[in-house]
């Protein structure tokens, strides 16, 4: 008797990591609609979605950087120290100027930012499915001012010293949050968060950690994030 085959479908499978209820619904209602495209899996956290792209094998995985646990940009690193074979777009709020050069040189393929349109979204997925590098023209181009040349002389205070973590704890600085409600935001604890403030205190050259704290509000106020 001849078997059946087995049918193929065409479409490329995505898995999204957002921690927003809200946003990931609304790309995957927005993914439905696509013939080329389907959903086949979510995750609201960073372990969460580890576990589920190796188990899954998704052909793009859409990260937020601001995730439960440890960030985006650790996820990224992460997916691709397991050499697994996957595209991996970011969509996030963040200022693309200041993070898609550290989600390219993490392994990322893209950088969108949230509020582009639905097609725009859908136009960096399929570049990036392409095999393409998706990033904004402004930053193909090189034409946007980063924000430490906004607020703080360049030579002095570059962000670009900053690691990963280190940034991201001055942007959880200057949105309000104190040592205990960095270390539950990052998993780490109050002390380890209190030694990374120092060191990028050290890094940008200030003196105190009231003037820690002004430079992250006028850096988060600038829309650098």
């Amino acid at each position: 008797m001849a078997t059946k085959k087995k049918s193929v479908s065409s479409k490329r499978r995505v898995f999204i990591v957002e921690d927003h209820p809200v946003f990931r619904e609304g790309l995957v209602r927005m993914l439905g609609r696509e013939k080329d495209l389907e959903i086949c899996g979510e995750a609201g956290d960073y372990e969460k979605g580890i576990k589920g792209i190796q188990q899954l094998k998704p052909d793009l995985v859409l990260v937020d950087l601001e995730l439960p646990g440890k960030s985006g940009l650790d996820l990224i690193k992460k997916v691709r120290s397991s050499k697994q074979d996957v595209k991996m777009l970011v969509v996030s709020m963040y200022d693309e100027a200041l993070y898609a050069d550290r989600v390219l040189r993490a392994g990322g393929d893209g950088y969108i930012m949230k509020e582009e349109s639905p097609d725009e979204i859908i136009h960096a997925i399929r570049d990036v499915l392409a095999g393409h590098i998706y990033v904004s023209e402004d930053v193909m181009d090189g034409n946007v001012e980063v924000a430490e040349k906004v607020i703080a002389e360049p030579e002095q205070r570059t962000l670009d010293q900053l690691t990963d973590l280190e940034l991201n704890v001055l942007e959880l600085l200057g949105r309000g949050q104190n040592n205990n409600e960095i270390a539950d935001k990052l998993s780490l604890k109050s002390r380890e968060v209190a030694s990374h403030c120092v060191q990028v205190r050290k890094k940008l050259k200030l003196k105190t950690d009231n003037a820690l704290i002004h430079y992250a509000v006028r850096w988060v106020e600038t829309g650098a994030v």
